[in-house]
């Protein structure tokens, strides 16, 4: 049985060898699991999946093999218009009419007929029996009652629901979606660049159980420094304007950042990167930092990552006095040169998806005076400017 789901795993692209599968097998055999799905699910888990962000693809593969699930569709397949789904009429119903409304027949019976729904409503429906929407009994939707029923949004209010068509535990660990702090750091941890400073107060036990066995078994404590992470970060974000959309993302990539890296400088700009930069958003005007200034004072061994959506008027890129806020004496594309130079390992992360590149001509200008080196900030696009960098 788990040879079949060794392959329905690999199925589902989660990447599981034989070395998995046999210490899954060998835990089994300790009784490491016994008589309890959840339990099964846990050590699986544990012991077939080497990366989280494959947590939620293992979440679908073990659903599709072990609970009957291999006909039903994915719900982020199909989604719901949020005015379905609102709450502006509740159906009160007496004990004897809940009694009489029938179930569907079982979960695969459901799922199918829900399947036909998306199919065919093109509405918004409220207190009917048959369509997703809100109140009444109809089996998909919310704030109304049916036995056997699919939520779809709101909150439960009788527990009935066989299923509930919100996103899984794990679901924000995909490599396709937007970044988390949690996913980001694990991220971010593949550029280090290990070193051991400073006091010796952490303790060796290698060269401890080797000296202790030289020394005739007494006991012989050695020490080192504490290993931190020595990789060096210049960090560039985009701030206003059509960035406002992405706060939430940078402010997490800055707190992840700020959490991996030790040696982290951080500086905002507003479009693209001209004569000065600034750390004080409310200051920016009275307190900023020449950006020739950093050309000479970060060593070339610091990394640069910007973060913008890098679309902007093509004029701020590659005219003076082409910027929407200041007369600036030179291009921006002289600018950034000018750093691409001084630091030959940079990347630019841009939060909108990448079909929009294409579509605007300043984040073609940009993307070309990276050399392509811009990604998405998705975990897939930020794993791919870390390993560039990393190198």
């Amino acid at each position: 049985m788990l040879v079949d789901f060794f392959y329905t795993l690999r199925k589902a692209q989660v990447p599981v060898s034989i070395k998995e599968l046999l210490t899954l097998l060998e835990a089994l055999e300790n009784h490491l699991a016994f008589a309890s799905w959840d339990d099964f699910y846990l050590l699986a888990r544990t012991c077939l999946v080497k990366d989280e962000k494959y947590f939620d693809r293992f979440d679908l593969a073990f659903g599709y093999y072990f609970k009957g699930l291999a006909e039903l569709p994915d719900p982020f397949d199909n989604v719901v218009p949020e005015q379905w789904l609102e709450s502006d009429f509740i159906k009160n119903l007496t004990d004897e009419e809940k009694a009489e409304i029938e179930k569907l027949g079982g979960l695969d019976k459901l799922m199918e007929t829900l399947a036909k729904r998306f199919e065919e409503q093109k509405k918004r429906h409220a207190g009917g029996s048959k369509w997703i929407g809100t109140g009444g009994t109809s089996p998909f939707g919310h704030s109304g009652y049916n036995p056997e029923g699919v939520r779809i949004g709101g909150e439960s209010k009788h527990k009935r629901a066989v299923k509930v068509w919100e996103k899984r535990q794990f679901r924000d660990l995909d490599d396709s979606v937007e970044l988390g702090t949690r996913n980001l750091k694990v991220a971010l941890r593949k550029l280090r660049k290990f070193a051991r400073t400073g006091a010796a107060d952490e303790l060796d036990l290698d060269d401890t159980i080797r000296s202790t066995a030289n020394n005739a078994g007494l006991l012989d404590l050695k020490m080192v420094p504490e290993r931190h992470n020595a990789a060096k970060v210049l960090l560039f974000f985009d701030v206003g304007g059509s960035m406002d959309p992405y706060i939430r993302q940078c402010e997490q990539l800055f707190s992840a950042a700020r959490t991996e890296f030790k040696h982290l400088e951080y500086f905002y700009f507003h479009n693209c990167v001209y004569e000065r930069v600034w750390k004080d958003n409310k200051r920016r005007w009275n307190e900023h930092i020449d950006t020739f200034d950093l050309l000479h004072t970060y060593g070339r061994d610091y990394r640069v990552i910007f973060v913008g959506d890098a679309a902007m008027a093509p004029y701020e890129v590659s005219e003076r006095y082409g910027s929407v806020e200041h007369r600036n004496p030179e291009p921006g594309s002289v600018w950034m040169q000018r750093i691409l130079d001084t630091w030959d390992k940079a990347i630019w992360l841009n939060p909108s998806h990448p079909r929009y590149w294409d579509y605007t001509a300043s984040t073609q200008m940009i993307k070309n005076i990276m050399d392509n080196k811009m990604y998405p900030l998705t975990l897939e696009g930020l794993e791919d400017g870390i390993r560039y960098l990393s190198k």
